[in-house]
């Protein structure tokens, strides 16, 4: 019965971890693709100077290793960091600034109306 119970306490923390390693995975992705757009740019703008010198010094496609040296870079900058914070034990459920990725909601402001404190029972 002991046994029995340690098994499935470990699937569920290896799930858990998997999950929020996943989890973690996207929400990088999305906000590396967002709000790492400058980023992004730069790294293009580089990645386009660095093609040109390498298709002067390289008879091979110097197009292709760049760009699939960027892909691969940011693909593993995104796997690193959510392999990190899931590592450390961070979920994203307890991040604050994560609130849109659980589905709730900040209410950032209540509308008040004109006829609300007669009707009402909101307190100005």
């Amino acid at each position: 019965m002991v046994l029995a119970q340690r098994s499935n306490l470990g699937k569920t923390y290896s799930l858990m971890m998997i999950k929020s390693f996943l989890i973690w995975t996207f929400t990088l992705a999305v906000c590396l693709l967002v709000v790492g757009f400058p980023l992004v740019f730069i790294m293009a703008t580089v990645g386009c100077l660095l093609s040109i010198v390498l298709q002067s010094v390289m008879p091979v496609s110097a197009v292709l290793l760049v760009s699939g040296g960027l892909i691969m870079f940011n693909v593993l900058a995104v796997m690193i960091a959510a392999g990190v914070l899931t590592f450390k034990g961070i979920h994203p459920n307890e991040v604050k600034w994560l609130s849109w990725l659980n589905g709730e909601s900040e209410q950032m402001q209540t509308s008040i109306y004109a006829a609300c404190p007669l009707t009402c029972d909101v307190e100005v």
